[in-house]
């Protein structure tokens, strides 16, 4: 499994993932250009994407959408409230729906439902031979029943998107802040590092924070609260910064 953050955060998602077999994104928040710029860097052409999949439709993680599958034809993936919003930018061929599970070539992917101001947001689990990915960003929590299911991947995308003092002490308006704190809106530092002292496991490799917010947070920040957390917890694991303007180096598993 490789896996490279291509752009995070609130002016654009969206992460390269390969397998043996395919080519995927994880949503497409940033425009054609910079994406085939960013794969540049790994000697990847957008054009051999296998397929992308979304977590749901707000503009950072859907804005390079339709020109990409315009250009390339490549098939889209989401939950069926996430399908029927794209119905209004992408044609119906294009289009499939992911109910709970499915395999696409030899990945087996699994959804996992969030909670965020956005109708059909998911995550995802995915596994690739022996390694498995979860993905989760934008939620304002993670349903304890989900929990087993998180257990002991071998990489971790999470949001981290803010650090509560620096929010409230922030410029927001109240009600913003009410908005981000909730429970359809995002995760904080805190909560993530809690939420991974429960998963990670013996096969756990890599952690990537993902989705900082550039006005409640800062990369050291959110490294220092979580990695110190997870030390406390001897679940330490390698962290990555996931960045807006900047890729993640190619992580291998």
């Amino acid at each position: 499994m490789k896996i490279k953050v291509l752009a995070s955060g609130s002016k654009g998602n969206s992460t390269y993932i390969e397998s043996h077999q395919s080519k995927i994104l994880i949503d497409i928040g940033i425009n054609y250009l910079t994406l085939q710029k960013k794969l540049n860097e790994i000697a990847i052409d957008a054009k051999t994407i296998d397929a992308i999949f979304i977590t749901h439709t707000h503009t950072d993680h859907i804005k390079g959408l339709a020109s990409l599958v315009k250009k390339n034809k490549i098939p889209v993936y989401g939950s069926p409230l996430v399908i029927d919003e794209l119905t209004k930018i992408i044609s119906q061929e294009y289009l499939h729906v992911i109910d709970r599970e499915l395999t696409f070539q030899d990945i087996e992917i699994e959804t996992i439902p969030l909670s965020h101001d956005a109708e059909g947001t998911v995550g995802y689990k995915m596994k690739m031979d022996q390694e498995n990915l979860v993905y989760i960003t934008d939620t304002g929590y993670v349903n304890e029943r989900l929990f087993k299911r998180l257990t002991n991947a071998s990489v971790y995308i999470i949001e981290s998107n803010h650090d509560e003092k620096m929010l409230m002490n922030g410029p927001y308006p109240y009600y913003l802040k009410q908005r981000v704190v909730g429970d359809s809106g995002h995760l904080s530092n805190y909560t993530t590092a809690t939420y991974l002292t429960n998963w990670i496991g013996p096969k756990t490799k890599y952690v990537i924070l993902a989705h900082l917010s550039e006005n409640n947070n800062t990369e050291e920040v959110a490294y220092e609260t979580v990695h110190g957390i997870l030390v406390e917890a001897k679940k330490e694991r390698p962290l990555v910064i996931a960045k807006q303007r900047e890729a993640t180096p190619l992580i291998e598993v």
